[in-house]
């Protein structure tokens, strides 16, 4: 029999440990919500209650926060279906059917939606059929799962099924040295090498074997992707003069990074096109920029990247990072928005008109 009593904010928050289940329940009821008001929402037959209390996960779904994790950090969010790199209409966090029927142009959801759409795919058909195609990975541990439902999530279960991988697992050989060996192989769309594939299929293996994803370092190459939309290559402008020199730059670079691919989420995944990042001296002073300009990235904690997003109004990118950016913003140039960070992070404000 369906529960409809309802339930208290307090009554809610008094089991809160910050588990992934918990926040995507908050996530569903804040649209709750919005949508419906406090009383129809704040019931325990809503969807969103269901997701809170785990009805429908089992203890054998583990794997799943750390595969939502890893395909959400890579897949990036769009709310509008958009063609991936091999033509196939695409939404969400790289879904291609929405409702039942393949995504097609013009189609639309929300963030809500596109997590929930996620969250049902992953345990409804790409966690069951990873298993199906290999039982002997219900005994591993969780991230080892989640490394190869990443993988199924992208690929296909198809090309898991007739892989090399899956017939040298069912054959007893060792999984870390299968997965090692394996999994990079998949890094090609149309016979051609993508290095976003390249830095998932390295994360897939080192979340198989425990292993640390490699770092972003001076030394990385332009190829590098910093966050799963911006590479290294993108920052320096492909000038090697505008190489970092050192580590805390790199750190502080994908900081600003990080925020950067935030933009691009929240505006439907338009990309991201940076118009200068780290300028050393002389490259600073070519350029005419302030002697003390964050962009030297002249000690840990400063630095600053300018960029607009591909088919954005600068005005609106500027307005809405004005309400998410807490630290340097410099607005009023007719084709970038400046973000930044400055010895001690203060809140500053300053309009290049």
């Amino acid at each position: 029999m369906t529960n409809h009593a309802p339930i208290t904010l307090g009554q809610l928050f008094r089991y809160w440990r910050n588990l992934p289940h918990q926040a995507a329940a908050i996530i569903e009821l804040e649209d709750d919500l919005q949508r419906n008001g406090y009383e129809a929402a704040m019931r325990r037959d809503r969807p969103w209650f269901s997701v809170w209390s785990q009805s429908g996960l089992q203890a054998d779904d583990a794997w799943l926060a750390p595969a939502t994790k890893l395909i959400q950090s890579f897949e990036g969010l769009s709310l509008t279906a958009y063609r991936d790199p091999v033509g196939v209409w695409t939404i969400g966090y790289g879904s291609t059917r929405l409702n039942g029927e393949p995504v097609r142009e013009g189609d639309t959801l929300t963030t809500v939606e596109a997590e929930g759409l996620l969250r049902r795919e992953l345990l409804e058909l790409f966690g069951p059929g990873v298993f199906a195609l290999l039982p002997l990975a219900k005994k591993w541990r969780p991230e080892q799962q989640a490394a190869l439902v990443s993988w199924a999530f992208n690929v296909g279960l198809g090309a898991v099924e007739e892989s090399t991988l899956r017939r040298r697992l069912l054959a007893g050989e060792d999984p870390a040295t299968v997965v090692r060996e394996e999994l990079p192989r998949w890094d090609k769309a149309d016979g051609k090498p993508l290095a976003g594939l390249t830095r998932r299929r390295q994360a897939e293996v080192a979340l198989f074997t425990g292993g640390a994803a490699p770092k972003f370092t001076p030394g990385a190459p332009f190829s590098f992707r910093v966050t799963p939309h911006i590479t290294y290559g993108e920052l320096t402008l492909g000038e090697e003069s505008r190489r970092f020199q050192h580590q805390y730059q790199c750190d502080m670079a994908l900081e600003l990074c990080v925020f950067a691919e935030k933009a691009r989420a929240a505006f439907g995944g338009k990309p991201v096109v940076v118009t200068s990042a780290y300028r050393p001296p002389a490259v600073n002073a070519a350029v005419g920029g302030a002697r003390n300009s964050e962009h030297l990235y002249n000690a840990p904690g400063i630095g600053a990247i300018d960029f607009y997003l591909e088919g954005v109004p600068v005005l609106e990118l500027q307005q809405w990072a004005e309400r998410a950016w807490p630290y340097s913003l410099g607005y009023g140039a007719p084709n970038f928005i400046h973000i930044g960070k400055r010895q001690g992070a203060p809140r500053v404000r300053w309009d290049y008109a």
